[in-house]
């Protein structure tokens, strides 16, 4: 790794968690502190490969294109490495067929383009650049059980360790610990132990399930698409998929359904499943191509925001980032994106003091979510089943635009990129009021 002008901060870094976010933050890290430490509960493997610790390993995973651009950036020679392994080039606005409540979005080429993979690829690919940082150090096979403070529990100073092969808790003193073990985060449950009150927690349900299956690429396949979107049309059709390519020649079609509609896991139930979309696609691809994995099924989808910005009281010296904070329903693709761009705020908190840093952090990174938050959450309040709240007015009005954007995307070929521009998180939503697209959708709304 190129040398890095470095601001700083402390000592030893500590990461929880070797996912994503972890690793980004990681990143970020070693451009401030001399050493890191990344613990991980799981069995790191050598080679790309499924872990127990990311149960969604097994689905499709998008990189978005703002993320793309970031990982491009941030770790050299990574697109030279998945060229390498075969991950297909998509230029979304052009190869990528969605297929909306209203018909096909009319395609034209753009500058959205990325490289598609696998997560554990991915993840691989990332972990090995940081591997080969003489700052950096893996942990893995060993557990974090709770946070190590000072004698007034102000500041946090390290962490209790407990090595799955040994019996005997450790502690491991650092200058800041960062939190990025995800969905099942213990983090609140540790502040607690130390005297804090534990955030407030928002959850979003709209109980939406998938199955995905790879399989490899038929052999007369003629399409005219890389990528392919079947989304679900409220308030009645509850289902929808994809299919993707990625690394290896490999293809991964994804069943879901909305609304407790779980798509089977099973290879007759998965068909019959694909056979109900509103078209035949994807259907008709299943019916040429060869499965090369079993069923994997997911339905641990609901959205939580654990609100650290709204704590009162927060010890110094920890932050916590990813889906420790927020996790997004996996289907929209925001994870990894969204992580990224919070290790850009961790970047940003970093190069100004380390004193204030969690309180700073946490209340610009609450900034930050919002955005992918109303993203996903809007989409999931279009269901009256959904759970942990109701769309607002304003929500309402987005839908209404949002249908009326898409219906125009049909036969207007400048809908789609722009759509994408802020699906892929390039820009922020105001891009879609834009007045060129403004004009546009209500010059369609009064031909209705």
């Amino acid at each position: 790794m190129e040398a890095q002008q470095k601001t700083c901060n402390g000592n030893h870094a500590i990461v929880i968690g070797s996912g994503m976010a972890g690793l980004l933050s990681a990143r970020i890290l070693i451009e401030h502190f001399e050493r890191v430490t990344v613990v991980e509960r799981d069995h790191l493997p050598q080679r790309p490969e499924i872990r127990q610790g990311v149960p969604q390993a097994n689905h499709v995973h998008a990189l978005l294109t703002q993320g793309y651009r970031i990982l491009k950036e941030w770790f050299g020679g990574i697109e030279e490495k998945l060229i390498a392994a075969g991950a297909p080039c998509v230029d979304w606005a052009l190869e990528s067929c969605f297929f909306h409540p209203w018909g096909y979005a009319k395609r034209r080429p753009s500058d959205l383009i990325t490289r598609t993979c696998s997560r554990p690829f991915l993840e691989w690919v990332v972990r090995d650049y940081l591997s080969n940082d003489y700052q950096v150090e893996f942990l893995s096979a060993t557990q974090v059980r709770g946070l190590v403070t000072d004698a007034s529990h102000s500041k946090v100073t390290g962490v209790k360790l407990r090595c799955l092969d040994d019996a005997q808790p450790q502690e491991l003193i650092s200058d800041l610990v960062v939190d990025a073990s995800g969905r099942n985060s213990q983090l609140p449950k540790w502040l607690e132990e130390i005297g804090y009150q534990s955030p407030r927690e928002t959850v979003i349900n709209s109980f939406l399930g998938y199955s995905t299956c790879w399989y490899e690429l038929p052999e007369n396949l003629q399409v005219d698409w890389k990528v392919l979107y079947v989304t679900s049309k409220p308030p009645d059709d509850k289902r929808g998929g994809a299919i993707f390519p990625i690394e290896g020649n490999r293809w991964g079609v994804i069943l879901a359904g909305i609304s407790r509609d779980y798509p089977p896991t099973d290879e007759t139930g998965f068909m019959e499943f694909a056979r109900s979309l509103r078209t035949p696609e994807i259907y008709e691809f299943l019916k040429q191509a060869k499965p090369i994995s079993p069923i994997y099924g997911y339905r641990g989808t609901e959205n939580c925001w654990r609100h650290y910005e709204k704590l009162s009281r927060i010890p110094d010296g920890l932050i916590a980032i990813g889906d420790a904070v927020c996790s997004f329903n996996p289907v929209y693709g925001q994870g990894i994106t969204t992580a990224a761009i919070s290790a850009l705020t961790l970047q940003d908190c970093l190069q100004k003091s380390q004193k204030g840093l969690t309180k700073r952090f946490q209340k610009q990174l609450a900034k930050v979510l919002e955005t992918p938050w109303l993203m996903a959450t809007g989409e999931d309040f279009r269901w009256e089943t959904t759970e942990g709240g109701k769309p607002n007015r304003m929500t309402q009005l987005m839908h209404q635009y949002m249908d009326r954007l898409l219906q125009t995307s049909v036969n207007d070929p400048n809908i789609y990129p722009s759509f994408l521009e802020v699906m892929h998180m390039t820009k922020q939503p105001a891009a879609l009021f834009a007045p060129n697209l403004l004009i546009r959708v209500l010059k369609n709304a009064g031909t209705k």
